[in-house]
């Protein structure tokens, strides 16, 4: 079935994804975040499920997730904010979470409000593969979702080809081993991993994420990925303005 995050890794490369935390700065900035985004140049969107104890998250998306949580965020809420965005919104959304959330909520329910809202995929960076492909692959699958996973220059090479085999749409390249937006060798990091993977022949395409923060780190991914994923520059720029509009507007500015 037709799926926007195919649709847009066959017709574009450089595909610029951007990260934020639901309800943060401010609880009802989310949908706000969402449009003005797809306004400004964003490919694709993904929107993170504050948790408690975020997976692998450096400290400017950990106080993102603290904060949402503090100002009333929840997975409920989170639909229903998103209850009407594919009125005015077509680019592929993503929901992220950990795992936790999700399983509260309902593994299935989950998958089944993404559906109702038009949502295109997930990632569950806590959710190991193995464990996706015995017990809710087909889950995924039947709500016509993407399951975005993970590798990262730990991963053995007997790992990233089952996790290529069990995937349709891209893989989630991890630049380093670092918490996001703290790796301090970026590049020699991410392109020993990048040759690496080259070498392996896989049939998904690659999108980096950690460690990119503006246009010049974002260019030197898409040289060996299909595009770049910004989380923490982006989250830690939201309450730099006197308005959402004018952050996001500023920062997304560098990109045209």
């Amino acid at each position: 079935m037709e799926n926007r995050i195919n649709n847009l890794l066959n017709k574009k490369d450089n595909i610029l994804s951007i990260y934020f935390t639901a309800g943060y700065p401010a609880l009802d900035d989310t949908t706000h975040i969402i449009k003005e985004l797809a306004r400004t140049g964003a490919d694709l969107l993904e929107v993170g499920v504050p948790f408690s104890d975020p997976v692998a998250d450096g400290p400017v998306i950990q106080e993102s997730n603290t904060a949402a949580i503090a100002n009333g965020m929840t997975v409920k809420l989170l639909f229903e904010q998103l209850g009407d965005i594919r009125k005015e919104v077509d680019i592929p959304i993503i929901m992220m979470s950990s795992l936790n959330p999700i399983l509260q909520f309902g593994f299935e329910n989950f998958c089944k409000q993404c559906k109702t809202i038009d949502v295109d995929g997930l990632i569950i960076p806590d959710l190991p593969v193995e464990e996706y492909i015995d017990q809710y692959k087909e889950i995924v699958e039947a709500y016509n979702l993407r399951n975005i996973i993970l590798v990262t220059p730990a991963s053995t090479n007997e790992r990233i080809h089952l996790v290529d085999k069990h995937t349709d749409g891209f893989i989630y390249m991890v630049s380093s081993s670092s918490t996001t937006g703290e790796n301090k060798n970026f590049e020699s990091d991410f392109e020993d991993f990048a040759l690496r993977l080259k070498a392996m022949n896989l049939q998904n395409p690659l999108i980096t994420g950690f460690g990119i923060k503006d246009k010049n780190s974002f260019d030197r991914v898409c040289i060996h990925s299909k595009g770049g994923i910004i989380g923490s520059a982006f989250v830690k720029a939201l309450p730099q303005e006197d308005t959402i509009t004018v952050a996001i507007q500023k920062f997304m500015s560098q990109f045209k």
